[in-house]
C-alpha cells in the first residue's frame, strides 16, 4: 500500500532581522518516562530542522525565527506529534513515554490545541492500516499463489472501504477549520489513491489562503500532477516503438476501451499478473476493448522474450530507456505492475486495477455497451 506524501517542505522565512519576540517560535517541554530516548528532534515535513538533549529532569527547549506559521513534527523516540506554532507563541508540550504517549499535551497555542483533536483519527487510522496489514501477512501462510491474488483482492477492498471512511472525517475535519494548517494538514495525511477526488477538489476551494506558505504551495504542486493523472482527465500520449521498430501512439486507438500496462519482463508481479490479463483480453477483445503493453525494459531480447512466453498477444510497446523513460514522470510510475484504462474519447476511466478488481471493472464497463 501506498501511504500519500504529506508534502510537507521547508516554509522559508523572510525578513529575518531585527530578531524580536514577534518573530521567534518557542517550544519547550518534558517527557516523562523517556527510557533510552535522549533527544527530541524537529522536522518541517522531511526536512530535520534541530535536534536538542533532553536536560537531567528530561525537559528540552527549542526556538527558531519565524515571520509566519510553521508546521512541525516533534519526534520523540518512536513517536511523532504534529504542532502549529505562529511567531510570538511559546508552546508547551508534554508527553509520557511509558504510560500511553499517544496522549500529549499543547499548550500555548490555539492551533496545535485544534490539531491535537485530529490525532484520534490519525491514530484510528494508522491502526487499521497495521491491523490490516498485519491480518493479511498471517493469512498468507501455506496459500497458493492464486489464493494470495484472492486474498490481496478482498484486503484492498478493505482497506479502501476503511480509508474511505477515514477521509471523510478527514474532510469533515479541514471544512471547519478551512482558513488555518490544521485543516490543510488533515488533508495533506490522505492517500491519493484512494482520496484523490477530495485533494483536487480541497486546493480548488483555497483560492488565496496560505498564498505566501512555500509548505502549502508545495502541496498545491503535487496535487496539480495529481491532478492530470485523475479519472475524467485526458489521457497524457504515449508514443514508442513495437519489437519490429514500429511507431506506435496511444491515439493510433481512439474509438476503443484501452488497458494501457506499464510493466517489464523482470518484474515478477507483472509477470504474475499477465495470465489474468490475458484471459480478459481474450474474453472482450470482440467488446471494444484491447490492451496497449508498455513495457520498462532496457533489454530488447528479455522483453520480446516475456512476449512471447507470457502470450501477450496485443500490442506492446517499449521506448527500452527502462527507469528514465519520459512516460515514467508522464504517468508518476513509481513501481509496476501500474496502468490506467481510457475510454474511447482518450479519458481515464479506471487506474491500477489488478485480478478480481480488473475483471469486475471490465464487466461493468463492456458488457453494459
Amino acid at each position: 500500500m501506498n501511504r500519500f506524501n504529506v508534502f510537507l517542505f521547508s516554509i522559508l522565512g523572510i525578513g529575518l532581522w531585527g530578531c524580536s519576540n514577534n518573530n521567534t517560535i518557542s517550544i519547550s517541554g518534558e517527557v516523562s518516562n523517556p527510557g533510552n530516548v535522549k533527544v527530541v528532534a524537529f522536522y518541517e515535513g522531511d526536512r530535520k530542522l534541530d535536534s536538542v538533549f533532553l536536560s537531567d529532569q528530561n525537559k528540552f527547549k527549542f526556538e527558531r525565527e519565524a515571520t509566519q506559521p510553521r508546521l512541525l513534527t516533534l519526534e520523540v523516540g518512536k513517536n511523532r506529534y504534529p504542532v502549529i506554532v505562529s511567531p510570538g507563541e511559546k508552546l508547551q508540550f508534554s508527553s509520557d513515554l511509558k504510560h500511553n504517549p499517544e496522549d500529549y499535551k499543547v499548550d500555548g497555542s490555539g492551533l496545535s490545541s485544534v490539531l491535537k483533536g485530529f490525532a484520534p483519527i490519525k491514530q484510528r487510522k494508522e491502526f487499521l492500516e497495521d491491523s490490516l496489514q498485519g491480518d493479511f501477512v498471517k493469512r498468507m501462510g501455506g496459500k497458493s499463489e492464486n489464493e494470495i491474488e484472492s486474498l490481496r483482492a478482498d484486503y484492498m477492498a478493505q482497506y479502501r472501504k476503511e480509508m474511505a471512511s477515514f477521509t471523510t472525517q478527514a474532510v469533515a475535519f479541514a471544512k471547519a477549520n478551512h482558513d488555518n494548517l490544521a485543516g490543510f494538514y488533515a488533508m495533506s495525511v490522505l492517500d491519493p489513491d484512494i482520496s484523490e477526488n477530495e485533494l483536487i477538489a480541497y486546493v480548488d476551494t483555497l483560492g488565496e489562503l496560505f498564498v505566501d506558505n512555500r509548505t502549502v504551495s508545495q502541496f498545491k504542486e503535487e496535487v496539480a500532477k495529481l491532478r492530470k493523472l485523475a479519472i475524467g482527465q485526458p489521457a497524457p500520449e504515449i508514443i514508442a516503438y513495437t519489437p519490429n521498430n514500429k511507431t506506435v501512439k496511444l491515439s493510433d486507438f481512439r474509438g476503443q476501451y484501452v488497458l494501457v500496462d506499464f510493466w517489464a519482463s523482470w518484474c515478477v508481479p507483472c509477470r504474475k499478473e499477465n495470465p489474468n490479463i490475458v484471459r480478459l483480453y481474450n474474453s472482450y477483445k470482440d467488446k471494444n476493448f484491447t490492451v496497449l503493453g508498455v513495457s520498462l525494459d532496457n533489454n530488447p531480447g528479455s522483453w520480446m522474450r516475456a512476449v512471447e512466453e507470457d502470450k501477450l498477444e496485443w500490442t506492446n510497446i517499449s521506448d527500452l530507456k527502462a527507469w528514465s523513460s519520459d512516460l515514467v514522470l508522464d504517468y508518476r510510475i513509481k513501481a509496476i505492475p501500474a496502468s490506467v484504462i481510457v475510454d474511447p474519447s482518450g479519458i481515464i476511466i479506471g487506474k491500477n486495477l489488478r485480478g478480481k478488481d480488473l475483471e469486475v471493472f471490465l464487466k461493468q464497463k463492456l458488457m453494459s455497451n
